[in-house]
């Protein structure tokens, strides 16, 4: 039985990383994948996933108009897939979070999602809540905080590295723009108490 996965984790943990690896092992036995990225998400270049350590794929791109399990089924019938894998899960809406399940559930093909749980203020993403709430399976990507411990939060920083605290949920960057904490130093780096 196919299920739909949800990898998870902070900025900079290597779960686009994770991806690439795992659909190279599928690639390498001689099966299909099919690799989805969000269409605004270009720090790589459009439709390609890339890692921080200089590997990257081309994928698709996904829009939050698209209709997933439409897109998918009409792949499926020009060739057989093992597996999908979606990076930067964070940016699905709810109803595509749906036809992902969906796809694992009707086609019968696993669905493995990469992506943030939370944002900058430390609220969840709308497609990462949806996604907790429906994956057969949750599996957390651990990194850590300078101080050690591991980080499950994350702040967004200015150009001079101030911390802010307002701002659009979705703003997309990379190292230059956020820093992974544990939930202590969060909260002292954005005063929440």
């Amino acid at each position: 039985m196919a299920k739909l996965y949800f990898h998870y984790s902070t900025m900079n943990a290597g779960k686009s990383t994770l991806l690439l690896q795992a659909a190279h092992n599928y690639e390498e036995r001689g099966m299909s994948v099919y690799r989805m990225t969000a269409a605004f998400d270009n720090r790589s270049g459009t439709g390609r996933i890339g890692s921080r350590i200089g590997f990257a794929r081309d994928a698709d791109v996904f829009s939050p108009s698209d209709d997933l399990f439409a897109r998918i089924a009409t792949h499926l019938e020009q060739e057989p897939l093992a597996c999908i894998f979606i990076d930067e899960a964070q940016f699905l809406t709810p109803a595509q979070v749906w036809q992902l399940a969906r796809v694992a559930d009707d086609l019968g093909v696993p669905v493995m999602a990469y992506g943030l749980r939370v944002d900058f203020q430390g609220q969840l993403f709308p497609g990462s809540a949806t996604l907790l709430a429906l994956a057969d399976s949750l599996r957390e990507v651990r990194t850590i905080c300078h101080c050690g411990r591991k980080a499950t939060m994350v702040v967004r920083q200015d150009d001079e590295g101030r911390v802010l605290t307002e701002g659009a949920q979705v703003q997309i960057g990379g190292n230059e723009t956020y820093v992974s904490l544990c939930r202590r130093h969060w909260r002292q780096a954005t005063r929440a108490e």
